[in-house]
């Protein structure tokens, strides 16, 4: 069994000490799903959510909640990202949006609760901006895609076949 970097020799919680860590570039690149209603990805669609533009702001909550990791994640180190970028792609079937995030930084440790953060957050925006239309929204699929730079090396995900079980209601479509 792999020993766990976030608990002492006592199985106590702490903070993994990376100061003698050389500092890499490092990137990670998170994804997730929000599944709704073929008529509310329609209005996202199309701009007319009654909140205003909702992936404005979904993108930027996802960015600021990549700044604002080690203020949410216990143990997560702070660190001066060099980029976090979040994008949707509206999907058909199963109805919804994809979401990714990638975030960049020069340091001793990686990245990837910074983009998990990041789809995280933008998702949970996406349900609050539109859930006075569509409560039945199912966020899903929120997963470390890729990986590079630190000790353990790159990480690539294998690909995922799309859950239709997703949809809201087991809609299909």
């Amino acid at each position: 069994m792999t020993k766990l970097t976030h608990l002492d020799e006592k199985g106590r919680a702490q903070m993994v000490d990376v100061s003698e860590k050389p500092a890499t570039q490092r990137v990670a690149v998170a994804e997730g799903f929000v599944a709704m209603s073929p008529e509310t990805l329609g209005m996202v669609i199309a701009g007319g959510a009654p909140k205003g533009d909702v992936l404005a702001a979904a993108r930027i909550a996802g960015i600021m909640a990549a700044k604002k990791t080690s203020e949410l994640i216990p143990l997560c180190h702070p660190l001066a990202l060099s980029k976090a970028s979040v994008e949707f792609a509206p999907s058909v079937a199963p109805a919804g949006l994809h979401i990714r995030a990638e975030v960049h930084v020069t340091g001793p440790t990686g990245v990837e609760m910074e983009a998990l953060t990041a789809v995280s957050v933008a998702a949970l925006t996406l349900y609050d901006m539109l859930k006075a239309a569509d409560r039945g929204m199912v966020i899903s699929g929120i997963r470390l895609l890729e990986k590079s730079g630190g000790r353990s090396g790159p990480y690539s995900a294998a690909p995922r076949p799309v859950d239709n079980a997703a949809s809201p209601r087991g809609a299909k479509g």
